[in-house]
């Protein structure tokens, strides 16, 4: 998933990625991601960070939640932005919610 979030005057792009289990997302794994978006995509593709999620919320019929993933980050309340009866993992919105607790 990746989402862009206005900051200021420019917005910051984060790819959220979830793992294999017994996969570490180092700078090594961080470094090799963004060099095959540069390479496969495009360099204005590469994103700003990226960040290990458990897991991605989905609708029932498999859709990822990009939009209200994004309003979460810029502020918006969990219940404004998504349905938790409409989802296939309504849990794995409280884990992006906590992202805005977390200093800096």
């Amino acid at each position: 998933l990746v989402v862009d979030v206005p900051e200021d005057e420019a917005s910051r792009m984060t790819l959220f990625v979830v793992l294999r289990d017994g996969t570490a997302l180092d700078d090594r794994l961080k470094a090799e991601i963004r060099r095959r978006i540069r390479e496969d995509c495009s360099p204005r593709h590469v994103p700003d960070t990226v960040l290990a999620a458990p897991e991605i919320p989905r609708t029932l019929s498999g859709k990822i939640l990009e939009v209200p993933i994004k309003r979460i980050l810029m502020g918006a309340p969990v219940h404004e932005v998504a349905s938790r009866d409409s989802l296939a993992n309504p849990e794995a919105l409280d884990w992006f919610a906590g992202l805005n607790a977390e200093p800096g």
